[in-house]
């Protein structure tokens, strides 16, 4: 049952009240100051504090005004015989929940408390939210004792409270959202939003309005006004994923508000001022994407203020014993299951692994481990199924750039491998690529590759 603290100089008024409040079940507690009030508080911490407005030494307001300086979460109802329009306003501007002039009808009390009480449980469940968001976004919780990460932590750590632009550079499934959000909710900005927007999953028509928002009538199907997300995101933080995929007019406009820090609605005639900060990734080379006219390249310098380069997970496998750790204790958790650890065979089998998933892959492995394992430690073969799938299976296993590739140029250079490696014998040399002698001959003159050796006349 909540907690009340009855704060009043009169006797009789605090006894009624607490008599009031204990039958209903409320475990209340008295003072007859200000002064004593806090003392009450240090001892009880309160649900909700009903306090007279004027009294001997301090008063209503000094109580709430002091109290909440120490507790911004403490719920105040104040009450007064001498009750005026101004001193409502007053205590209601400085924090309090509501105002009850006396003499009080026991009624209209409940009611009140029960709403204060009410109010007060929701603020402490917002706050304890609060925290443990917070807490899962600490620079010390991330997982990373290597050199890489920690070259990355510490400028994460510098940057976090400064309004610099960041852009995070990583592979896919690297974490760049999470130390997006590390920065974030590490920053003065905490408390507000922060908003993330994949820019490879929006239709390009779609992007304008839906950074920006738009009025009533600015397009068809356009029958009310809509926030957008630079609004959404103010005094807080927007991340923009895969910034590489955005559209070429999207980066002029968003170089726009980065320079003029303002926005306007589509079909808005006026600008709104706008402070977000804005933090970006990408597991594209931006620097290619500048020499092919793909990005803008004073929108790259805006963006670039601060960059951080994330390792892939095959560059930072020291860490991989503890990410381990962390994803089972993780599961255990959400799957109410006990697994105690992980075997050295299966440790030294995730440790060597090539990991062309990253972090998120390595997180799915132990996941799909913890809800199939029988046992008390994972084993190899809770896991070989997914590293096998997954192993390189020879020289034809590779990515495929963004960028693509040059086949002119790939079936050049296997054709000269293979006549090195055949010392110029055309007939070796076209067994090595599986083609017959007349299919080589053909593909080497018709790509221009010169005279072939002497050798290859004598075959």
């Amino acid at each position: 049952m909540a907690v009340i603290l009855v704060v009043d100089d009169e006797p009789l008024q605090r006894d009624i009240l607490k008599t009031i409040l204990d039958d209903e079940g409320y475990e209340t507690h008295t003072a007859a100051s200000g002064e004593e009030a806090l003392k009450t508080i240090t001892k009880f911490p309160p649900d909700v504090i009903l306090t007279d407005l004027k009294m001997e030494g301090m008063g209503g307001i000094e109580l709430l005004v002091t109290a909440r300086a120490e507790n911004s979460s403490l719920t105040f109802i104040v009450m007064t015989a001498h009750g005026t329009v101004g001193s409502a306003v007053e205590a209601m501007k400085k924090g309090a929940f509501d105002y009850l002039q006396k003499p009080l009808e026991k009624e209209n009390l409940l009611i009140t408390v029960r709403r204060a009480t009410e109010h007060a449980e929701l603020l402490k469940e917002n706050l304890q939210l609060k925290k443990e968001l917070y807490d899962r976004f600490k620079m010390e919780g991330i997982v990373g004792r290597s050199s890489k990460m920690q070259e990355a932590m510490e400028i994460m750590t510098k940057v976090s409270g400064s309004p610099a632009t960041v852009l995070i550079i990583g592979e896919s499934g690297t974490g760049k959202e999470l130390i997006a959000r590390a920065i974030h909710y590490n920053s003065p900005r905490r408390a507000k939003p922060f908003i993330a927007l994949n820019c490879a999953a929006i239709p390009e028509n779609l992007f304008e309005s839906e950074l920006f928002g738009y009025e009533p009538g600015a397009f068809t199907g356009a029958s009310a006004r809509k926030i957008g997300l630079f609004e959404a995101a103010n005094n807080g933080t927007l991340f923009l994923d895969e910034i590489g995929d955005m559209p070429l007019m999207m980066q002029s406009k968003l170089l726009r508000v980065l320079q003029d820090r303002e926005i306007r609605r589509l079909g808005g005639k006026e600008p709104i001022r706008i402070d977000v900060r804005i933090i970006t990734a990408t597991n594209k080379d931006l620097v290619k994407e500048l020499s092919k006219g793909g990005f803008r390249e004073d929108l790259y310098y805006r963006l670039k203020v601060v960059t951080i380069q994330l390792p892939p997970l095959r560059e930072r496998k020291e860490d991989i014993p503890e990410l381990v750790a962390f994803f089972r204790t993780k599961y255990n958790h959400e799957f109410g299951k006990r697994i105690k650890g992980v075997d050295q065979s299966s440790l030294r089998a995730l440790t060597e692994y090539s990991w062309p998933g990253n972090i998120r892959q390595l997180e799915s492995v132990i996941e799909r481990a913890v809800i199939l394992s029988d046992h008390d430690a994972i084993t190899l073969k809770d896991i070989k199924s997914e590293l096998r799938t997954a192993q390189p299976s020879g020289v034809w296993d590779f990515e495929l750039s963004e960028e693509g590739l040059n086949f002119e140029e790939l079936e050049k250079n296997l054709l000269r491998k293979a006549m090195a490696k055949s010392n110029g014998v055309v007939a070796k040399a076209a067994k090595l690529l599986g083609m017959s002698y007349k299919t080589f001959w053909y593909r080497w003159e018709k790509i221009s590759m010169g005279p072939a050796s002497k050798r290859i006349a004598d075959e």
